[in-house]
């Protein structure tokens, strides 16, 4: 008799002691486009929901006169709201260009997040005032944010001399994400430079250290994952999760305004641009008539009361990428515009949170069915 092997369903991800019922951590999108109201409803359908730190206090009343009072009060906040909405898995973004990262890791802790995903750097320096017990003892997993398997090594290696402990998993964020960017601008329209071709060495990198402490260390990779069947496939490399951003802006209960989502529906490919960012870094945006006008040499008026993020050219930049997303978050998109990834023009409409992640497992099992189908049945 033969039978043929059952596909795989889609599988957990587990990260230290958190255990997520899919693999799939929702990317932490700023300037408020990932809060609670977001991250809540993926972590209620067994993901990781993920809330963006960065200007997450831009609409407190006194950010201008106090940043970091407004943006720790914005977040204990949000994950308050998120705790009582879900006892899923919530964790946090925090990108080290802030100007109180710092802060923002401890408040993080503090509230009891889940997990900590540190981006935009290379975090080989860890905060003093990380937590209360660091590096031994801290209640959350961190998970640093890379784009090579040289910087996992580096990470690793730093961390496991300086603190002797190692990440609890990493993020690889390939070429195709959207926002800020770990690679050089021409990398980002390389067709060559893809995340596929990075897996290999970010797994050689973790490999030894998952030995060494006699743990597992997930690699979950992210960047242009759009599909089901994308999941599957990076699964198969031998990663243990995906991590997806711009499916998620397309869902009912996602924070931006309606306005910033329908910038998505309305996208073309030809849309999707690299630019400069006044904080020194590329970044991966939907083309529109704000950044024609910054294209063209037309400055916007702004003032900077307090340079929020450490790496931003406040004496020559041409606008302030603060107000620009805060306003587009809100729906001015004359006055901003839309971070995005490489595939937010293959975006049709807007979902729950609930049937995308259905959809997402459906189109998992049919990949696995079908690569299930190519191999040869087992005689019993």
């Amino acid at each position: 008799m033969n039978v043929h092997r059952k596909p795989p369903q889609m599988p957990e991800l587990k990260i230290g002691k958190l255990v997520a019922r899919i693999p799939i951590i929702q990317g932490g999108m700023g300037v408020g486009i990932s809060l609670s109201g977001l991250a809540s409803a993926v972590a209620r359908e067994g993901g990781i929901g993920v809330m963006a730190t960065a200007g997450i206090g831009m609409l407190e009343r006194d950010f201008r006169s106090d940043l970091k009072a407004a943006n720790e009060r914005a977040l204990r906040r949000e994950i308050r709201q998120a705790r009582k909405k879900t006892d899923g898995i919530i964790g946090v973004n925090i990108m080290l260009a802030l100007s109180d990262y710092g802060d923002l890791c401890r408040v993080a802790i503090e509230e009891g997040i889940d997990l900590v995903i540190l981006s935009a750097g290379l975090p080989l320096k860890v905060p003093e005032n990380m937590a209360p017990g660091w590096p031994r003892d801290c209640g959350s997993m961190i998970v640093p944010k890379l784009s090579s398997g040289r910087a996992a090594s580096l990470i690793f290696k730093h961390w496991a001399r300086h603190y002797d402990r190692v990440p609890d998993a990493v993020v690889l964020e390939g070429p195709m994400a959207g926002g800020h960017q770990g690679y050089r601008k021409e990398d980002l329209i390389n067709p060559d430079i893809v995340v596929e071709k990075m897996v290999p060495s970010v797994l050689a990198a973790v490999r030894p250290f998952e030995q060494r402490y006699g743990m597992q260390i997930p690699v979950i990779v992210g960047g242009g994952i759009y599909t089901g069947a994308d999941i599957y496939r990076f699964l198969e490399m031998g990663v243990q999760g995906v991590m997806m951003g711009t499916r998620f802006v397309a869902t009912y209960e996602c924070d931006a305004h309606e306005n910033f989502k329908q910038a998505y529906l309305d996208c073309r490919k030809e849309d999707m641009v690299v630019i400069d960012s006044p904080v020194g870094l590329p970044g991966r945006a939907i083309l529109n008539q704000y950044l024609k006008d910054v294209a063209e040499g037309i400055r916007k008026p702004y003032k900077c009361s307090w340079q929020c993020l450490r790496t931003c050219d406040v004496q020559n930049a041409p606008y302030c990428i603060a107000e620009a997303l805060t306003n587009a978050k809100e729906g001015l998109l004359e006055e901003g515009f839309a971070f995005a990834g490489a595939n937010a023009y293959r975006v049709n409409e807007i979902v729950s949170v609930k049937n995308l992640i259905e959809s997402l497992v459906r189109e998992y099992e049919c990949a696995a069915a079908a690569a299930a189908e190519t191999q040869q049945p087992v005689h019993a």
